[in-house]
């Protein structure tokens, strides 16, 4: 009974640790679809705040392996490189998703030699069909150049940074894990094109993590005459190629944050509404407005030689200071603030098709300028009468 019991045990604990490999293997049998990669610092990227002025040309030649590792392998010799040998392309991404793409207008310049035959191409082609246009073949248009160059690369990978485990056995029965962290590091820089200087450089690392889970079983039965061998396990690895791109893209961030710091650009601020003295206007009554009463006559107008003509005035070059803070009219003296008045009950005929603008008092006047200007000659009057009274006071 107890080498059954002992079997029963074992296939338990193997079937226990069997369940964490089945997931492994039923993805080999039921492959997902193709998907888009998202960014490992996607958040990050699209909350920058927007560059205050026009996006930056930036161009990016190369960002390459300088490490020279190789993959890591226990007891055999490895030929594949430890990183990926084509990080510009995450570089260039980078740059286009800082900000919503507000921020970097990267140019293209790792493929330069196909592009600069594609438009030796087109220019041979115009050049062969529009010869007979009236003004030649069509000029291609000019390449975009860079005012900044990103450059860099992939300068270290250390491997085993931390490695240990855990394990334990019984009468045959065992299970251990194991762990071990690698660290990739990335520098970037900005250089002008201008004079060579180099702007900003920062350096960020991303450390890479990798687990091993086995659980195994070797036991003798019938006095050594059969054995019971079981072994199951499985492993988690983080992709080398996300390390890289989160590094990278953890360096785009912190270039911009740098180079806000060191005055190279700024932040777009944005606009802050003041609710509370929003709801204060709306709840201010509207300002009245001037009450102009204007008669209209029906009857025969008088002859042109019968009305008193408007004097002209010469165009006032200096303004009195004291008028000015008051009336805010730009006069020599009082006098220009006078105006012809007529009351209404003296007003005549022959005046009626001059003094076409009246108040409230029954006052008018030859327009409405006249009346404001009037209005203007009692409040600085008043003034003078309040000024004097305070003084004899």
């Amino acid at each position: 009974m107890k080498p059954i019991a002992l079997l029963l045990s074992c296939l338990l604990l193997v079937g226990c640790a069997g369940n964490a490999a089945q997931d492994s293997l039923q993805y080999f049998e039921e492959a997902p679809i193709p998907r888009v990669q998202e960014s490992p610092l996607k958040d990050e990227l699209e909350n920058l705040p927007e560059i205050d002025g026009k996006k930056i040309t930036i161009a990016v030649y190369s960002f390459s392996d300088k490490t020279g590792q190789r993959k890591p392998a226990d007891n055999i010799a490895n030929l594949s490189s430890a990183v990926t040998q084509g990080a510009e392309v995450w570089v260039i991404d980078a740059l286009l998703k800082a900000g919503n793409g507000t921020w970097f207008e990267p140019l293209e310049r790792i493929g330069l030699d196909n592009l600069v035959k594609e438009r030796q191409l087109i220019r041979n082609t115009r050049e062969v069909y529009e010869k007979e246009l009236p003004n030649g073949p069509t000029p291609l248009k000019p390449m975009k150049f860079a005012g900044l160059v990103l450059e860099g690369g992939i300068i270290g990978y250390d491997s085993n940074v931390a490695t240990g485990g855990l394990g334990a056995r019984y009468l045959g029965i065992g299970s251990q894990t194991e762990y071990r962290v690698d660290t990739v590091t990335v520098v970037i820089r900005i250089v002008s094109v201008s004079n060579g200087k180099v702007l900003l450089s920062v350096a960020t690392e991303k450390s890479i993590a990798s687990t091993r889970v086995g659980t195994d079983v070797f036991k003798f039965f019938d006095l050594g005459t059969k054995l019971l061998e079981a072994e199951t396990g499985f492993s988690l690895n983080e992709p080398v190629n996300y390390a890289v791109r989160a590094a990278i893209e953890a360096g785009v961030v912190e270039l911009i944050k740098d180079g806000e710091r060191r005055g190279l650009w700024k932040f777009k601020k944005e606009k802050v509404f003041d609710l509370g003295s929003i709801e204060k206007k709306k709840s201010e009554p509207p300002p009245k407005r001037r009450k102009i009463v204007k008669r209209v006559v029906t009857q025969t107008k008088p002859k042109v030689s019968e009305l008193p003509m408007p004097t002209t005035r010469p165009i006032q070059l200096n303004c009195h200071r004291e008028i000015f803070v008051v009336t805010n009219r730009c006069v020599d003296s009082v006098e220009d603030l006078k105006v012809r008045t007529r009351h209404v009950e003296t007003l005549k005929l022959k005046d009626m098709d001059y003094f076409k603008v009246c108040n409230k008092d029954n006052m008018c006047f030859g327009s409405a300028k006249d009346l404001y200007t009037h209005e203007e000659y009692i409040r600085y009057k008043t003034y003078l009468q309040e000024k004097m009274n305070n003084f004899q006071q």
